[in-house]
């Protein structure tokens, strides 16, 4: 029997999907942060180096609203992940968006007398060091958030925040004139730019897209230090290459967010399938009608003892009599977890359209579970897990996350492989999975999906337990993943990672495909230098040789 510490975690886990939703995703091996691959390179001769002494006094000059911290930084070299630690040699603390601008520029403007890169770190969730600078400048995003939030009503309305402010904070100061974003991530507590480089996407994705779907207008600071703001009609380019971009192409300061009328009330409901076709002919349904729910995610259960249990401290059983006789043991299931938006006073309309639409599903009968919690308390639900883990200090340990895009075509091919034979067990964190609409999408933008209208987003969450060196340790859940990327090249499956993770510029180029000659193009003209974002390895700053 484990640990009281280890069967909290594993109880605990499955409610911790956080998808989406973090930052970039690429780690180097070591201090050589960034492949071959650098912009420009001058055949000139190479003029001396700063040293650590001079480049502190060299940011010391700046005239900032903020500040500077230059010891006691190892917060900037953890994240979420915890695999990774690259110390900064600087902290920057802004407290406005010229503070941001004044620094890059800065930077820009020494060019190769120094190596120093600028990584943006919003809530410290990135999974593989991605917001990390090493030797160089981290830009403590948060400090921004106070920036006042405006909210527009009327036709179209939509709200300006920081690109340090919290999604869970615009949650609550939207609410307050009844409305809220259209499109969230699993987990609420990260930042806007964080999300937005990325593309930011949970349950809502099928019907309104990702987050970066529902903006209307960004500022960007670009790696020359320039502030520009940008939309679908102004300096587009620029736009549509941060939106998913990774933060290659500049830090985002603001951003106007699309929203809607707010529900007060959800109704929550998880079913279960033992048939994996039959599980995701009900998803790709569900996703197809009109008059549909308003969140529809999936995941994915191994050999979990006890699964209903678990889950009656938060949902009822609609039939308690049936719900005891179902055994979860040593069998592979796929669970279906969908919500319907209602106020009050429609409680009877929605429990009749809810009634319409499981009629037409095939679950296992016996496995639907309900509950009705107010609209926060669902959006929120991962950060209460959270507190708990924090508490026993089950948060702060590795997380190797893989997350993946599997075109609908080969969905089959990969769960056979996948759940049949490289997982044998999933209590080391959930496995979600869930399609989306490619229509609801933007190809505009950097993001790169497959080349289907419908392809599942499938996430393996997963926490290693520290010092383990069993099935629960990091190496071994390092190696399940790379079994399952080689598995999707040597079949051909054509996925695509989502927050990818990258060692060379031949990997960087296959992801992006035809788009890779855009993203480079864009690349010179918005950080010539290559001084942002340098956890991805995508780009090495560029230098002058002799």
């Amino acid at each position: 029997m484990g640990s009281p510490a280890l069967i909290f975690l594993k109880h605990n886990i499955i409610y911790l999907k956080v998808f989406i939703i973090f930052f970039l995703s690429c780690v180097p091996n070591g201090t050589n942060l960034c492949p071959n691959h650098s912009l420009a390179t001058l055949k000139v001769q190479r003029p001396p180096r700063l040293n650590s002494t001079n480049i502190v006094s060299s940011l010391e000059t700046l005239g900032l609203d903020g500040y500077f911290s230059f010891e006691n930084n190892h917060h900037a070299a953890k994240d979420f992940g915890n695999m990774y630690h690259f110390l900064p040699s600087a902290v920057l603390h802004p407290k406005s968006v010229q503070d941001i601008s004044n620094t890059i520029r800065h930077i820009y403007e020494m060019g190769s007398a120094s190596e120093l890169t600028v990584a943006a770190r919003g809530h410290g969730h990135s999974t593989q060091g991605q917001a990390q600078a090493h030797q160089g400048v981290v830009i403590n995003m948060e400090s921004l958030q106070r920036l006042e939030m405006q909210v527009h009503t009327g036709k179209t309305p939509y709200v300006d925040v920081s690109g340090g402010e919290l999604w869970i904070n615009i949650l609550h100061e939207t609410l307050k004139h009844g409305l809220a974003p259209k499109s969230w991530t699993d987990y609420l507590h990260l930042t806007v730019g964080g999300t937005l480089s990325n593309a930011g996407i949970s349950g809502q994705a099928f019907q309104h897209g990702p987050q970066i779907r529902n903006v209307y207008q960004l500022e960007v600071v670009t790696g020359k230090g320039e502030v520009v703001t940008c939309s679908e009609k102004k300096n587009t380019d620029l736009f549509y290459g941060v939106l998913g971009g990774l933060g290659q192409f500049g830090i985002i300061t603001r951003a106007r967010i699309s929203l809607g009328p707010a529900p007060k009330m959800v109704k929550w409901i998880r079913v279960l399938y033992s048939d994996f076709s039959i599980f995701t002919k009900d998803q790709e349904q569900l996703i197809s009608s009109e008059n549909s729910f308003d969140y529809i995610e999936g995941f994915t259960i191994i050999n979990r003892t006890g699964l209903l249990n678990n889950w009656r401290s938060s949902f009822r059983p609609k039939d308690p009599v049936q719900a005891n006789r179902f055994s979860s043991d040593g069998r592979t299931l796929y669970c279906l977890e969908v919500v319907k938006h209602f106020n009050p006073d429609d409680t009877k309309t929605v429990n009749q359209s809810i009634e319409n639409l499981l009629s037409k599903l095939s679950y296992i009968p016996s496995t639907l579970f309900l509950s009705e919690v107010s609209y926060v308390e669902f959006l929120d639900r991962v950060h209460v897990s959270e507190k708990k883990l924090q508490a026993k200090g089950l948060w702060e340990i590795p997380h190797p996350w893989l997350n993946l895009f599997v075109p609908k075509s080969r969905i089959s091919d990969f769960a056979e492989e996948i759940f049949g034979n490289i997982l044998t067990d999933t209590s080391n964190g959930p496995i979600l999975i869930y399609p989306v609409n490619q229509s609801k999408w933007n190809n505009k933008s950097s993001l790169v999906t497959p080349d289907e209208d419908v392809f599942y987003l499938v996430a393996f969450l997963t926490s290693a337990m520290p010092s383990s060196t069993g099935t629960d340790g990091l190496a071994h859940i390092l190696t399940q993943n790379k079994r399952i990327l080689d598995f999707c090249a040597t079949a051909e499956l054509g996925i695509k990672q989502y927050l990818p993770h990258y060692k060379t510029e031949e990997e960087w180029q296959a992801h992006f495909g035809p788009r890779w000659k855009v993203f480079v193009q864009r690349k010179s003209a918005y950080d010539p230098l290559a001084i942002l974002a340098p956890g991805l390895r995508i780009f090495r700053k560029a230098i002058r040789t002799s």
